[in-house]
């Protein structure tokens, strides 16, 4: 493991089935059966920007069908159709996860791809949520993706094309405003979200 990194476990293939039989106060994330230990807890930064976030998207949404939730909330994404629950390898506890399809719903999780995700970098995280999870997540068909960087104040957009690929992230900073794909007339100026970070 390099300086920086979470712990991870890759001696075998893990499921979900497996994270469900660990520890309550432990958060473990699975991408393709290696398993990722979400530990230490976010910041006070990272859960401010998440809060804020959360509640732009929750009062634009209202009663749009669409609904926002904020980790721990389990995604988890089969590898083919039908795939049973417990023998899905890749569960994700995405920062803010938005679903507009209700039968993906179950009472713990997200069976599928949300139709946005936001992942909040993080000094543990943010190889993963870059390389590892941007993959994923478009493999899976999350329509859109933002990455939110809270060192260097800003959000890269990835928007799934129709050739089921993510294009160049769009990259949003100071004064600009960032608009969204899968909840149209959605904005959020940069400079009033970052704001939010504590001190």
């Amino acid at each position: 493991m390099r300086v920086g990194e979470p712990a991870k476990k890759d001696d075998r293939r893990y499921l979900y089935l497996d994270c469900k039989e660990w520890p309550d106060d432990e958060r473990w994330e699975l991408i393709d059966g290696v398993a990722w230990n979400m530990s230490p807890a976010p910041s006070m930064g990272h859960q401010a920007l998440s809060m804020e976030l959360s509640h732009a998207i929750r009062s634009f949404l209202g009663k749009s069908g669409c609904r926002v939730f904020a980790a721990p909330f389990d995604v988890l994404l089969p590898e083919k159709s039908g795939q049973a629950e417990d023998e899905v390898p890749n569960v994700v506890q995405p920062d803010l996860a938005i679903v507009c399809d209700p039968s993906r719903l179950r009472p713990f999780s997200c069976l599928g791809a949300p139709d946005w995700v936001i992942e909040i970098l993080s000094p543990y995280t943010s190889r993963r949520d870059m390389v590892e999870k941007r993959a994923l997540y478009e493999r899976h068909g999350v329509r859109e993706y933002w990455v939110v960087d809270p060192g260097n104040r800003y959000v890269h957009v990835y928007l799934r094309g129709e050739t089921g690929r993510y294009s160049d992230p769009g990259v949003y900073v100071g004064a600009t405003t960032v608009p969204s794909a899968v909840c149209p007339g959605f904005e959020l100026r940069i400079m009033e979200l970052f704001a939010a970070i504590p001190g």
